[in-house]
């Protein structure tokens, strides 16, 4: 039995991290739950769940971390506010399933020093894909990984058809249900250039051998391609129950957890090279991750500004990743990370880019 902390309870990992306790009541027990605003429903889960230790919001949820005793965390905040309860988790020694890759890409670093060797497992459906895959071999004997990639809502647009794309149309995902600023992030390809990052820093993969392919049916989750030649995918049904269930069982897997791929029934798998030219933010990141220190911060904390302007109207679709590109390349770093430098880089970005908003 082990006893597990979900942070982001109400939102979709949570709710569907419970769906896989609720399922498995013999393996999992809810130690306790935390959630950014939805008080109402947080203590609806503690009573179905008999939770008594509940929290609201990232400072709260960090404190629950170091009371609580708990076997896993589920790290399911949206956002570089879930930075404090990566830390305070790594720091009580609690097994980490990372969902809020956010906290790892602004965190950097003082994220990895903290960490034992296997205490984080990923819970990104594609980290999870990777890890899967690398128990097929050492890791000298990677040659690169794959991440692969749905396309979003605008897959085969060029940038001139992106133009005048609206906020619905960037929330109309054509595989996941996640929330605004993910599934903008899907559209954008931001998200894939954040899980570019958080590859490189979970598996120390170099940045050159860490690609991204476009695979609109979501089956592959992601690849590791072999010294020899061989290619070790991971594929199953588009459902995120399975990497939640891994994560908070690891290595176990947990039965029936998801459905298998039906292989009675005919299927065709496709893959495209990714569009750079309509979609520059994974080139983008990359860059940002090769230069380190505070520059994933800035990157992180110039999106999630713009991707609101989007939403309120005063910031058009390509505007998005035209504004974290002038904000990161604004950016002078300081001597030294530390949490309150971090914090103060990411503070300068925000500012930065309404900046730049306003005078788009």
């Amino acid at each position: 039995m082990r006893r597990i902390l979900i942070l982001g309870s109400t939102g979709s990992i949570g709710t569907q991290a419970l769906d896989v306790v609720r399922a498995n009541p013999h393996l999992f027990e809810v130690a306790g739950l935390a959630a950014g605003r939805n008080g109402e429903a947080l203590r609806a889960q503690a009573e179905e769940f008999g939770v008594s230790r509940t929290a609201l919001g990232a400072a709260e949820a960090t404190r629950l971390v170091r009371e609580v005793p708990a076997d896993v965390v589920l790290n399911g905040i949206t956002g570089s506010v879930g930075l404090g309860p990566t830390l305070a988790a790594l720091e009580e020694g609690r097994t980490l399933a990372l969902a809020n890759k956010e906290s790892l890409i602004v965190g950097g670093p003082l994220v990895k020093e903290r960490a034992a060797e296997g205490q984080i497992v990923p819970v990104d459906s594609e980290h999870s894909a990777l890890a899967q895959a690398l128990r097929s071999g050492r890791a000298d004997e990677v040659r690169r990984l794959v991440i692969t990639a749905s396309g979003g809502p605008f897959r085969g647009r060029t940038r001139d058809e992106l133009t005048d794309v609206t906020p619905a149309q960037a929330l109309a995902h054509p595989t996941w249900d996640m929330g605004r600023v993910i599934t903008t992030n899907s559209a954008t390809l931001v998200n894939k250039g954040l899980e570019v990052i958080e590859a490189h820093l979970l598996f120390d993969v170099p940045f050159e051998r860490i690609d991204v392919v476009v695979h609109p049916q979501s089956i592959v989750h992601s690849m590791v391609e072999f010294v020899d030649g061989s290619t070790i995918a991971q594929a199953s049904p588009p459902d995120m129950r399975l990497p939640i269930a891994l994560g908070m069982a690891w290595p176990d897997r947990v039965p029936g957890v998801g459905a298998p791929i039906d292989w009675t029934a005919a299927a065709s798998w496709t893959f495209e090279p990714l569009d750079d030219d309509a979609f520059p933010a994974v080139s983008l990141a990359k860059r940002v991750g090769e230069a380190g220190a505070t520059f994933p911060a800035v990157f992180n904390a110039a999106n999630e500004q713009a991707v609101d302007a989007f939403h309120e109207g005063r910031l058009s679709f390509l505007g998005i990743v035209e504004t974290v590109t002038r904000v990161v390349e604004a950016h002078e770093p300081p001597a030294q990370l530390t949490l309150e430098t971090l914090a103060a880089a990411e503070r300068w970005a925000r500012d930065e880019a309404d900046r730049a908003i306003a005078g788009a």
